[in-house]
């Protein structure tokens, strides 16, 4: 995190003294004002902010052209979140001593946190100019392009701070990481691996995780984020370690990582969603399910739980009215969403079957109608629809829904295979050979499936690692 503005120069009582002379105080004059100075800046010290800026802001009107005292008044302004006020006070600053690289490190650093990044950055650009070696303004500027999703054009500035004090931790941190979201590996882990010498810490482990995870180095990938959690069982280490066990299939152990996180992290989402995928790989799907509700609940507006919760009951139907309760709540949150719509059919689809008496096929099919509607491109809402036409025996009716899967997505074997049928049952007897030849390859290669699940738990485990919110699922 930048820092807020600091006293990069020890203001000292003669540096002052000789400002208030040269603006015209008389020596006993300046001899007073400058005791208030000193008294702020002891006030400022020690904490005493409304004292400090009492003195100060008497002191700015009395010596409006002093360098000092306005870039004081606007640390000590920062220091209680006055950023305005520190705004305008550093920018004072600047103005009066432009050759200050401390004054413009000190006003980019408010202006970062007032969310200014590019004013920020120039002023950092401003104070490397006057002082290129300057940690501060390497450190803070290369900091202040990570934040802002900008990491290759962070590395230059945090390299240069590296090599003016290479025993800087945070300054260490930031740089693997900005090579690590450039995909320069190498330079990452190298830099990791150096760091751990400044300092052995488990976000260093966690972050060498997931650079072997990027080097396909899976085994070693394992052991660092055992070691993060190890070292600092939180609520990122745990996952990371739960979700590389998940990623490359050690299942048991990733339900005894993913336990002890919800046993900790009990209001955890992704660490009820891990468990929940643990427990469905391993074919518990019963647990599967009771772990996934948890995560429903924990935030009902997260997508991510959502896809995995429809596998797991697909695979065990027992808790049908609690299961089909959360997909018409997300439905409901969500009522723009293409795949709460589906998933909120599938559930009904599936908790009553056609023999029982409150089935509704045509609420169904109207769920089915909007997933569709709201999203064309959605291949497995086209083959739902078209086994629901088909189970109730409109074969005709269903062929262009099968047609259309199948233009989406040639992979899938079901729409190969129920397309084939609804020929049949139209007579179209060649075409139904086509798309049952096709559908027999496609079981027999079986590893599309498979790619597609792995393909999901990556999603997944990436975006609860990252914070990013995951798109309609």
């Amino acid at each position: 995190m930048i820092r807020r503005p600091y006293l990069a120069n020890t203001l000292t009582a003669a540096l002052l003294l000789c400002t208030l002379c040269a603006h015209g105080q008389s020596g006993e004059s300046a001899s007073n004002l400058d005791r208030y100075f000193q008294q702020a800046s002891v006030d400022f010290n020690a904490g005493k902010f409304p004292e400090a800026a009492a003195i100060l802001e008497k002191l700015a009107r009395q010596v409006p052209a002093s360098f000092e005292v306005h870039e004081l008044l606007g640390m000590v302004y920062s220091a209680q979140s006055l950023n305005d006020k520190a705004v305008t006070q550093l920018e004072e600053a600047a103005r009066l001593n432009p050759g200050s690289a401390a004054g413009h490190v000190n006003l980019a650093a408010v202006l970062t946190q007032t969310g200014k990044a590019d004013l920020a950055a120039q002023q950092f650009q401003k104070a490397l100019a006057i002082e290129p070696h300057n940690y501060n303004a390497n450190h803070d500027l290369g900091e202040l392009y990570v934040q802002d999703g900008k990491p290759a054009r962070a590395i230059p500035f945090l390299k240069a701070a590296a090599e003016i004090q290479p025993e800087q931790y945070d300054n260490g941190y930031d740089l693997a990481m900005a090579c690590l979201l450039t995909d320069r590996n190498t330079e990452a882990e190298t830099e990791a691996h150096r760091l751990l010498k400044v300092k052995d810490t488990a976000e260093v482990h966690n972050m060498l995780g997931q650079i072997d995870e990027n080097t396909g180095k899976f085994i070693d990938s394992i052991n660092e984020f055992q070691t993060a959690a190890h070292m600092d069982p939180s609520d990122d280490n745990l996952f990371g370690w739960g979700s590389e066990l998940l990623l490359h299939r050690t299942y048991n152990p990733a339900v005894e990582v993913f336990q002890e996180g919800v046993r900790r992290y009990p209001k955890s989402p992704r660490m009820s969603i891990g468990l929940g995928m643990a427990l469905y790989s391993l074919g518990k799907y019963d647990e599967s399910v009771k772990a996934l509700l948890v995560a429903a609940d924990l935030d009902p507006s997260d997508p991510r739980g959502y896809l995995f919760l429809s596998k797991a009951y697909d695979s065990s139907p027992n808790q049908a009215e609690d299961v089909i309760a959360r997909f018409r709540r997300y439905a409901e949150l969500q009522p723009k969403n293409a795949h709460a719509a589906y998933y909120y059919a599938m559930s009904l689809w599936k908790g009553k079957r056609t023999e029982d008496a409150g089935f509704d096929p045509h609420q169904i099919q109207a769920l089915l109608d909007k997933a569709i509607t709201l999203d064309p491109r959605m291949p497995e809402a086209q083959l739902q629809m078209g086994n629901l036409l088909s189970d109730q025996h409109k074969y005709a009716d269903s062929i262009p829904f099968y047609q259309k899967a199948i233009a989406l997505d040639a992979s899938l074997a079901d729409a190969h295979y129920r397309l084939g049928q609804s020929y049949v049952h139209t007579d179209q007897r060649d075409k139904a050979k086509g798309e049952i030849e096709i559908y027999q390859r496609l079981r027999a290669q079986h590893l599309a499936e498979l790619d597609r699940e792995r393909a999901e738990v990556r999603q997944f485990i990436y975006s609860a690692k990252s914070g990013a919110v995951a798109g309609p699922q």
